[in-house]
């Protein structure tokens, strides 16, 4: 326990509003993909190979700065994590080539997610929550963090139309300036080691996660949400102008925006009531729901005519399925093995996520550079959605059983 403990209303205001910030921004790199690549002349597998490049690096140091919020406490490693998305901004917006371009927007914006956004947030919860609010806080904290998504939207549309992509990107690194004194807010006592503590080391959670069946189907699903959301965020506003010339009726350069706002703002029901859901029902089996539904869905848009009716309708419904998973995920993670190294385990479950979000969004533009649509991704999609509810229906939740080690819990 905490020498000193956050109170739950103070971690879910300033937790939320710097969730909020961090996938806020996140969430609106989808609107630069035309206007960066027209701007500087590149293919959509530039922009695209940035942003697969993002989310892989997000993925590969979480594990890292989520051990690294759990043994420190996350003050510190929130601290980096905005003081690398404004450089990580301003890179983006000055970088003369394709390569610069991909290593600010790609590297370091990457890394500075990894510090800023749901695992090391979730951490506090889980240090500082009681266990019968656990699932439900995460859900409020990824309710905030989606509202950022619907918020952000029109003001990065609004920055772009008027002043330019790049201008809009320097004015986001200022925005970024904001995590500072929000992670100041989230500083947590000093750790006063437990017996149950001092049970087991970072390495040996590590490979008993590993060696768990649970925590490899977990992953699998995973991976497909990460394949799913991304591919969608990123290359969603593209696959819409590329339509427009088959259905003039969705020529409307809003279109996009309202799409993906709407996406935000049904995204904060979603993940709210998945944790709300999560307190009451089987997680795996709200996990398998959300991955077939989002199939489902899938299937429907592509099979009926589009118009602006129907891409709002779509994006209603993938916004309430959209980041629905983190919340449920994470507290499965921390329901099996315990907060102790809750962080770090989530972030190796994450990690699937990200490789997943990886090939989605830059088989996306390797694949419409080469045969000129976006459907044969769409398709592997909606496959990879019917696997992870399959995955994800046999998965035991009862905590792991450890012969000499008296499991951690608050």
């Amino acid at each position: 326990m905490n020498n000193r403990s956050l109170s739950l209303t103070k971690i879910l205001i300033a937790g939320g509003l710097l969730v909020t910030l961090s996938m806020g921004i996140r969430h609106g790199f989808g609107l630069f993909n035309l206007s960066i690549t027209q701007l500087n002349g590149w293919g959509r597998e530039t922009f695209a190979l940035a942003m697969a490049l993002q989310n892989l690096t997000w993925g590969i140091t979480q594990p890292l700065f989520g051990g690294l919020s759990d043994r420190l406490g996350s003050f510190k490693v929130l601290l980096i994590g905005g003081l690398l998305y404004t450089a990580g901004l301003a890179g983006m917006a000055t970088a003369s080539s394709s390569l610069m371009f991909i290593l600010f927007g790609g590297i370091m914006i990457g890394i500075a997610q990894s510090c800023t956004t749901y695992i090391v947030v979730y951490g506090v919860i889980g240090r500082n929550c009681p266990e019968e609010k656990r699932v439900w806080a995460m859900g409020v904290a990824a309710a905030m963090g989606s509202f950022g998504q619907f918020l952000m939207i029109p003001v990065d549309q609004t920055l772009i139309s008027y002043f330019g992509p790049q201008d809009a990107l320097l004015a986001l690194s200022v925005l970024a300036m904001l995590i500072l004194p929000l992670s100041y807010l989230l500083r947590e006592g000093k750790t006063k080691p437990t017996l149950k503590q001092q049970e087991q080391t970072a390495i040996e959670a590590i490979k008993e996660a590993f060696q768990e069946k649970n925590f490899l189907l977990i992953n699998l699903g995973y991976f497909v949400c990460g394949f799913q959301v991304v591919f969608i965020g990123v290359h969603f506003p593209a696959y819409l102008r590329d339509m427009s010339k088959i259905y003039p009726g969705i020529s409307n350069p809003e279109l996009a925006t309202i799409a993906l706002a709407l996406i935000g703002l049904f995204n904060v029901l979603g993940t709210y009531y998945a944790g709300v859901l999560g307190q009451k029902f089987p997680k795996r089996l709200i996990l398998a729901a959300i991955y077939v539904s989002r199939s489902i869905a899938i299937s429907i848009f592509l099979l009926l005519p589009i118009s602006s009716s129907s891409v709002y309708i779509f994006s209603a419904v993938m916004g309430v399925l959209w980041l629905s998973t983190v919340p449920v995920t994470n507290a499965l993670i921390t329901q099996i093995f315990g907060i102790k190294h809750m962080a770090m385990l989530s972030g190796f479950a994450f990690l699937s996520h990200q490789i997943g979000s990886f090939l989605g969004v830059y088989l996306g533009g390797y694949l419409y550079d080469r045969m000129g649509s976006y459907n044969i991704v769409w398709l592997i999609a909606i496959a990879l959605g019917i696997f992870a509810g399959a995955v994800n229906i046999p998965i035991k939740e009862s905590a792991i059983v450890r012969p000499h080690i008296v499991p951690s819990t608050n």
